[in-house]
């Protein structure tokens, strides 16, 4: 893979890591209001983040490497 397709991949995950915290903090809002039926959401978007942030910190190290 070129290192302008890894630089573009790498933002492309920091996007997303943004929108789903931004989505995380909605859904403790509805929670703490009582609007949100489906409480598997947090949990789910809480794993996604993780996820993402994970392989974001291995895309690092195997550019290191």
């Amino acid at each position: 893979m070129k290192k302008s397709t890894k630089i573009i991949d790498i933002k492309k995950k920091r996007v997303e890591i943004n929108s789903l915290r931004k989505s995380l903090l909605n859904l403790n809002f509805q929670k703490s209001t009582g609007q949100l039926e489906k409480t598997s959401e947090i949990k789910k978007t809480r794993r996604k983040i993780a996820s993402l942030i994970t392989n974001l910190n291995l895309s690092k190290e195997t550019k290191n490497v």
